[in-house]
């Protein structure tokens, strides 16, 4: 299970060793288009991306662009448990930590015995490869989802994410619809809400608090995920698209961006990596600040971890 990667950005999406597993099956039998719980969100131009002093030049985060989206739908809150539960309830879907057999957890939160036991990438200690570590048993066997079935799913690959799309009649969002959305009609500000973390002395996201990775304080109320409906919405009605979990886009990774005026990009037709967003719980300034609505990430289809899920998103 020892991980390598070719940049720092292993930290935030800890890359699964290449598997023999086949890509996931993406049912087609139930395609629902119901628009509960989306928001529409007008089309328009933006500036995507940052120069930031705290941004990382070397994710791709720049240079600021002009992009212009079309108008679409996307789900004001990550999927939960619950939802997934009745996606795998309806389709028998089987996830591929399941079908791979580990999934990685965060060591803190794991029993004494579980991270004796558990192997551990070399750069990244704080990351267990949990055998039984799956959607509905996050911290591997014994845990349960009891008090979370309105948390975000994790342990969600983005073969898992794209097959619950398409059951539900939606798809994931590209990373600049993404981005566009997270934003809420700011321009080139640091976070959904503004350029302050802590806006008015108050918690707007559920990150790490304290000094990575001993200790949480666990100021902003959670230890590990969050409410899907936790902290308040940004402009556009949007929760957590600051830190509670990373968030599948559609996008192969890249950090070559279109030049002049972009229209509804879709990144590279292939690649190794897709584009996470968003930042975790598990998310500190000192290692990984990447809770910036800037910020990106990647991993690869079929990596899983106890701090990534997804929304969908639907053409207008």
């Amino acid at each position: 299970m020892e991980a390598r990667h070719a940049s720092g950005r292993a930290c935030c999406a800890p890359p699964r060793p290449r598997t023999s597993t086949q890509p996931v099956t993406v049912p087609l039998a139930d395609r629902r288009s119901s628009l509960d719980g989306m928001v529409r969100v007008a089309g328009g131009e933006f500036l995507m991306g940052a120069d930031d002093v705290e941004g990382f030049p070397e994710d791709g985060e720049g240079p600021v662009r002009t992009v212009r989206v079309s108008a679409f739908h996307i789900d004001a809150y990550a999927v939960s448990n619950e939802k997934f539960a009745e996606f795998v309830d309806a389709t028998g879907h089987v996830t591929e930590a399941e079908r791979i057999g580990w999934s990685y957890a965060f060591a803190g939160f794991l029993p004494a015995a579980l991270r004796r036991g558990a192997p551990r990438p070399a750069r990244i200690p704080w990351w267990c490869g949990v055998t039984g570590a799956r959607w509905d048993h996050p911290e591997g066997p014994g845990s349960t989802l009891a008090g979370r079935e309105n948390h975000p799913v994790v342990h969600i690959s983005w073969n898992d994410a794209a097959a619950y799309c398409a059951w539900a009649g939606k798809r994931l969002p590209t990373e600049a619809e993404w981005e566009y959305a997270a934003r809420g009609g700011l321009e080139q500000k640091r976070y959904p809400w503004g350029d302050d973390l802590d806006l008015g002395g108050t918690y707007r996201c559920n990150i790490w608090r304290g000094a990575f990775p001993t200790r949480n304080t666990v100021a902003d109320g959670y230890r590990g995920t969050a409410p899907v409906d936790a902290f308040e919405p940004n402009g556009f009605g949007l929760y957590n698209t600051s830190g509670n979990v990373w968030e599948w886009c559609a996008d192969w990774w890249t950090v070559r961006h279109q030049g002049d005026t972009a229209i509804d990009p879709k990144g590279p037709a292939i690649g190794q990596e897709k584009v996470i967003r968003g930042g975790s719980h598990l998310c500190h300034k000192s290692y990984c600040n990447r809770y910036r609505v800037a910020a990106r990430t990647a991993n690869t289809p079929d990596g899983a971890s106890g701090h990534t899920g997804f929304r969908c998103a639907r053409d207008a």
